[in-house]
């Protein structure tokens, strides 16, 4: 388990670094408990376990996921591309039309 953010403020006051080494999924978990109330946090800690997962692992896949949802729909308002009307596109367009 990688050590917390408050964990290291108290141990590493000496580290010319600062928290800028600190593991991105450690400090996006730390930052989402920080933002539960205690009763979401318990709420998501059944979840967690009823899942057989940490709460941390939890969080972070439930991040994950809505990061994903969020890049499809934004994928999915983005205009469709237009192609291009090639010689080969008109030549096959004329060869389905009947006679």
């Amino acid at each position: 388990m990688a050590p917390t953010r408050a964990w290291l403020e108290r141990h590493d006051a000496g580290c010319e670094n600062g928290l800028d080494g600190l593991d991105e999924g450690v400090a996006l978990s730390s930052k989402i408990t920080r933002t539960l109330t205690e009763g979401q946090r318990a709420y998501e800690a059944k979840r967690a376990a009823k899942a057989g997962m940490s709460l941390e692992r939890w969080l972070d896949s439930k991040q994950r996921q809505q990061e994903s949802e969020a890049r499809a729909r934004q994928k999915a308002a983005e205009p469709p591309k237009v192609k291009k009307n090639t010689l080969f596109s008109r030549l096959m367009e004329r060869a389905q039309k009947p006679l």
